[in-house]
């Protein structure tokens, strides 16, 4: 079970240091089909793994990649949105929202599959400059529907606020990967406190089995995020933009399989 444990949490946490994102969204079904944790422990889980590997991961990018202004924008509103979206989730079909997520992603995947502008947008101008008079709405609506998505389905929001930040925002993608990640820090932290308060915090968990994903995937990000450093920018956002589609692919086949059985 250890070794297994170690062996996933190595590739979730390879994911989310090359790309800043897609991590959170694996690490619930693999926490669940392979490893055997019930869905109501997988989601916090998976929140505090992705939450400990992507403040790992920005640590090489913390310098020169991180737009820390945005990051504190969009993080702080993804907070209340975060907790409103996990209110949310318990009033709507699971298998109804999986598919609405699964449209999402198509979306985005497509979008950044035909993207090929790499010099800024309206929050990284390309003198180095912001225009915030139109950049700051963008950022708050961003950090408001990203973090209500992210409360609404319980992962760190990465591979959502990546394609965000580049469409929406206009960030070049390897900003846009580096501030990723300071918000998913502050997304899974949101999404976490309700289940670390009240009379049955913690309740269900492995934490041992918890503690080493976790543990591998926080090693496996910090090559993993040196690496990215080195990958021309256009052929990491198609590779994302690829995982998407992948991602969206298979949750949609599973929620018809499982509707159909």
């Amino acid at each position: 079970m250890f070794g297994l444990a170690a062996l996933l949490g190595a590739v979730v946490g390879a994911l989310l240091g090359l790309v800043g994102g897609g991590g959170g969204i694996l690490a619930v079904p693999t926490l669940v089909y392979g490893l055997g944790l019930p869905l109501s422990a997988a989601v916090p889980a998976s929140l505090v793994v992705i939450g400990l590997a992507s403040a790992v991961a920005v640590a090489p990018r913390a310098r020169r990649d991180v737009n820390w202004r945005l990051a504190a924008i969009v993080g702080a509103a993804g907070v209340p949105a975060a907790l409103l979206g996990g209110v949310v989730n318990h009033r709507l079909d699971q298998q109804i929202l999986l598919l609405a997520f699964a449209a999402i992603m198509i979306v985005a995947g497509v979008r950044m599959l035909r993207a090929t502008d790499e010099s800024g947008g309206v929050c990284d101008l390309p003198d180095g400059g912001v225009a915030w008079r139109r950049c700051l709405p963008r950022a708050i609506a961003t950090g408001l529907a990203v973090g209500f998505l992210t409360g609404l389905l319980g992962v760190g929001g990465g591979f959502l606020l990546v394609p965000a930040m580049i469409i929406a925002l206009g960030l070049r993608t390897p900003i846009a990967v580096a501030t990723s990640l300071v918000v998913i820090v502050v997304n899974s932290a949101a999404g976490l406190a309700p289940y670390l308060i009240g009379a049955d915090a913690g309740v269900g968990f492995d934490w041992p089995v918890i503690a080493t994903f976790a543990l591998a995937a926080i090693v496996a990000s910090l090559p993993a995020a040196r690496l990215a450093r080195h990958i021309p920018a256009a052929r990491l956002r198609r590779g994302f933009a690829v995982l998407v589609l992948l991602v969206a692919v298979g949750v949609t086949t599973q929620v018809l399989v499982t509707v159909t059985a």
